[in-house]
């Protein structure tokens, strides 16, 4: 394949869609790639840390569906970052549509620790309501405008034929149990409320077959072998841009100019590969000429949200020793609500379950909370204090033992990560298919008579059905140097390399 070994290409970030596409580019021939990088590391949202003596992530969490198809599968298989179970090809085989069976406890606001067919009728309502969501995608006539809307009508309509005869009590913890869910939802798609989920591309997201499972040395592993395959110092941290300078108008000796703060770097191409987040907030700076209307819109319209987590660990476990899920359920949330009132004084009513970190002899007794939204937002200006003390205060109410106390609480802040601005992207309330397409489409538009492929745009968000993913995001890489590797291959005599000497 004839590439021009002389373009240079400039990738703007190095979280895993950058250098994915830096890998690709530089395994295809090209020799003048540069990776511009704001923070002191690379990974991007892929982030391990440490609690104690326990790798923990404080970022991307799961491979999300481990199969031949998934490429974060088939890379960490490659470099051995697996336990042998996630290899097993029943694993592989497993269909969970991206919600994984896992054992759960439940306790409520009261003390109790309900039963799992207590909480039973409500999952497998709510099951059967997000299956339906995501079938508008592809067939249309959406009866409302959000996820949320169409879930709590469907459910007050369906819960009066399905829980007939049941009592009041009975019938309001189910609810209660709903509002749960939804929070969870909140957290798995990284929004505030499933009220601002558009219904109608909520489909949009595509799940791969496979158990989804994580990395015993941390995530990092990936993003640091791929990083060992690049030739050395083509990466520049602690380097931000400030603008991208590209042009719509005529041919020029350089087509793209990258202005950073220590200096501007010249290019041919520029692929983009900053969070949706970042992009929402800084794209009247960091374009110029600005963003084309259409893709501007579509930026505005994507919905983008923070996720966060809070690890917390305990001398001895309070949960079951087959648990793998712990779901808060509060009694007074009967009216299927998803986000807090009142943020400052009942914020930790936004987290929606504990994930039990296995195994137990690998991480002792470590759970990690998830929360989303606003709320997530406002525990980040917390200290580390208030936060635990806070944590502390909700386990030992919903367990009704009041000694439980954590030994250690950490949790990560997205939000107000000057980088990110959040966690991941989801199609938000009016978005469809085409403001993907609109993200994804490069700079300058066809039939300009400026150079072709100035500026491309990759990650997670850039994706049409794996947003949110890591393994969107290495696509996205991959396919943004596909993109330059054809034009090359296309423009090139074959057997030929053109210099631009």
């Amino acid at each position: 394949m004839a590439v021009n070994p002389n373009a240079r290409i400039v990738v703007v970030g190095c979280g895993m869609s950058g250098v994915a596409a830096a890998h690709r580019l530089v395994r295809a021939g090209f020799l003048q790639v540069r990776v511009v990088e704001a923070a002191a590391r690379s990974g991007g949202r892929v982030r391990t840390g440490k609690l104690g003596d326990n790798i923990v992530e404080i970022g991307a969490n799961w491979i999300h569906g481990p199969c031949e198809e998934n490429p974060v599968f088939c890379l960490a298989r490659k470099y051995r970052l697996l336990d042998p179970e996630a290899l097993n090809p029943e694993n592989q085989a497993m269909d969970v549509g991206g919600h994984p069976p896992y054992v759960p406890n439940v306790f409520c606001s009261s003390g109790r620790k309900l039963n799992a067919e207590d909480i039973h009728c409500a999952q497998e309502l709510f099951a059967e309501l997000l299956d339906e969501s995501s079938k508008f995608a592809s067939q249309g006539g959406e009866p409302c405008a959000s996820v949320g809307d169409f879930i709590r009508s469907q459910v007050q309509q369906r819960a009066a034929e399905k829980w007939k005869g049941v009592d009041a009590a009975t019938r309001s913890l189910r609810l209660c149990m709903i509002s749960n869910m939804l929070k969870l939802e909140c957290s798995i798609n990284g929004a505030h409320s499933m009220d601002e989920v558009g219904l109608g591309a909520y489909g949009l997201y595509k799940t791969l077959p496979g158990l989804d499972c994580t990395f015993p040395g941390g995530y990092e592993g990936v993003v640091k072998n791929l990083m060992a395959e690049l030739p050395s110092g083509i990466v520049a941290y602690n380097q931000p841009v400030r603008c991208v300078h590209w042009n719509n108008t005529e041919k020029r000796e350089n087509p793209v100019m990258i202005e950073c703060d220590e200096e501007s770097i010249a290019a041919d191409h520029v692929i983009v590969t900053v969070p949706l987040g970042y992009l929402k907030k800084h794209h009247s700076t960091l374009f110029h000429p600005p963003l084309p209307l259409h893709k501007l819109h579509s930026v505005q319209r994507l919905g983008f949200g923070t996720n966060n987590k809070i690890f917390v660990e305990f001398d001895s476990p309070w949960w079951d020793a087959d648990c793998e899920v712990i779901y808060p359920v509060w009694e007074d949330e009967d009216d299927m609500v998803d986000q807090v009132t009142d943020i400052p004084r009942s914020w930790i009513k936004k987290l929606c379950a504990f994930t039990v970190l296995k195994p137990t002899e690998r991480y002792g007794h470590v759970m990690c909370g998830w929360i989303a939204g606003h709320e997530s937002e406002y525990m980040e200006t917390l200290s580390e204090q208030e936060v635990t003390l806070t944590v502390t205060q909700l386990i030992r109410r919903f367990t009704g033992n009041p000694t439980v106390t954590p030994k250690r609480v950490m949790r990560s802040q997205w939000f107000h990560d000057p980088w990110t601005c959040g966690s991941y992207s989801y199609p938000a309330i009016g978005c469809s298919a085409q403001d993907l397409e609109n993200l994804m489409e490069p700079l300058p538009a066809k039939g300009s008579p400026s150079q072709p492929l100035q500026v491309l745009f990759a990650g997670e968000a850039t994706h049409p059905n794996y947003y949110s993913t890591v393994h969107g995001a290495l696509l996205s890489g991959w396919r943004e140097a596909d993109r330059l590797i054809s034009h090359y291959s296309s423009i090139s005599p074959p057997g030929r390399l053109k210099s631009n000497l």
